[in-house]
């Protein structure tokens, strides 16, 4: 079984990837194509994604039954014991550069001052 979703990929490459596989939802396509077929679709689908992302799962002959690849994803398959795991980098909240202003708002202040 393969699994390959797009996320905001081309509509020509979704309709390339009709040709062998289902599309069951928008951008997500299932199928069971031979490993050398869904090699040459994942090379294509690097090839036209253009800005959009994209994730290939596929079964496999490891302990977990599958494994996956992901092309210019934030979060990276990493491999963990022998298990393939998604790394998600952390998002540090970005420091405050200027002070928060003291006192009251323009709006806090009309409606707590206005008149009716």
């Amino acid at each position: 079984m393969t699994v390959i979703v797009l996320t905001t990929c081309p509509p020509g490459l979704r309709g390339f990837l009709t040709r062998w596989l289902l599309e069951i939802s928008a951008g997500v396509f299932i199928g069971n194509p031979s490993a050398r077929v869904r090699d040459v679709l994942w090379n294509e689908v690097q090839q036209y994604a253009g800005q959009g992302r994209a994730l290939l799962a596929h079964t496999a002959n490891n302990e977990q039954g599958f494994t996956f690849r992901t092309h210019d994803h934030a979060w990276h398959p990493t491999d963990h014991e022998g298990l393939t795991l998604i790394h998600r980098p952390s998002k540090q909240p970005a420091q405050a550069s200027v002070a928060p202003k003291s006192g009251w708002s323009n709006a806090a202040k009309r409606r707590r001052f206005s008149r009716g």
